[in-house]
């Protein structure tokens, strides 16, 4: 079902992840057969475009971007990405209702992100296409809910129609058969792919995930916008703040402008924020995205055969 709504070989899409996915992880992941996503969240409209346009030419297979509805100066992304001719978006971070319907009307795939069933509906009376349904182990921005992927990939399943995609905790093919026997159609994996050869996230931030740990990573900055990070001296500033009671307005003079960039983007592994999943504690190498696809898809079969014969 989602090998078809998007015209890829494999069920797989890469998340669209701010400072690490570029046109080049996109790119490798759609030429390897799953759906790469240019994360426009970190980009101005004119570098948006020039990923696209390079993204372009690097595959003639299906890629999207993805467009957290948060972002301010949306309507110039929208604009870039109609004039582009971008078929796919995936929507986050914010109401979907919102640019949907325009979107449809130019021709456009739209998956929404939610945390929750009750967004999966909202979603779905959108007019969305799809759904992710990222659980509480992903990294980055997440629901205030805390519902972990295992409670809410089944919850979404079985009050939407349209097709669910699993976000959240997935690394490696056994998570995602796992995902899939529990109602979804396909997987969103993020982390994995930060620590691609092709991502643009810094080559300290990569080894900083690969070293980590179960319980290395944290929900934080609840009272603002809920994002897991790595556990750094950013993180327990943090911490130190939200203990003392530290108010949303506090916590956001803390976080300052350009925090996730610091980090994930420019190595800055103590004062940067590193936004990244639990799963991290799986991930154990760095090598080329098509591997990780072509390995993910792999090993889901070798389970799947596997589970026949129990």
């Amino acid at each position: 079902m989602i090998t078809s709504l998007f015209n890829i070989q494999y069920p797989i899409v890469q998340a669209g992840m701010v400072w690490a996915s570029g046109w080049r992880l996109a790119s490798a992941v759609s030429n390897a057969g799953g759906l790469g996503l240019i994360g426009s969240g970190s980009m101005y409209p004119d570098v948006l475009r020039e990923h696209i346009q390079k993204c372009k030419a690097a595959t003639d297979k299906p890629f999207g971007v993805n467009l957290p509805l948060i972002y301010p100066d949306i309507d110039k992304h929208v604009q870039t990405i109609i004039e582009e001719g971008v078929k796919i978006v995936f929507t986050s971070a914010g109401n979907p209702k919102v640019w949907t319907g325009m979107l449809k009307q130019k021709g456009i795939t739209v998956v929404h992100v939610v945390s929750s069933s009750k967004f999966a509906l909202k979603a779905q009376e959108a007019g969305c296409d799809a759904v992710v349904a990222e659980g509480f182990e992903a990294g980055g921005h997440n629901g205030r809910e805390e519902t972990t992927s295992f409670i809410l990939i089944p919850a979404v399943r079985n009050a939407v129609t349209i097709p669910v995609i699993a976000a959240g905790g997935i690394a490696t093919g056994t998570q995602m058969l796992a995902a899939m026997i529990l109602g979804a159609d396909g997987v969103q994996v993020g982390s994995r792919f930060v620590c691609s050869e092709e991502a643009s996230s810094h080559i300290s931030f990569k080894e900083k995930v690969v070293q980590a740990k179960e319980g290395d990573t944290m929900l934080s900055l609840k009272k603002d916008m809920p994002v897991r990070l790595l556990k750094n001296h950013f993180y327990e500033q943090v911490q130190e703040a939200e203990a003392r009671g530290a108010s949303a307005e506090e916590l956001k003079q803390l976080l300052g402008r350009g925090r996730a960039k610091k980090g994930m983007f420019e190595g800055l592994l103590e004062d940067g924020e590193l936004e990244i999943g639990q799963v991290s504690a799986l991930i154990h190498d760095i090598k080329p995205a098509g591997e990780i696809v072509r390995e993910m898809w792999e090993e889901y079969n070798l389970k799947m055969e596997l589970l026949k014969k129990v």
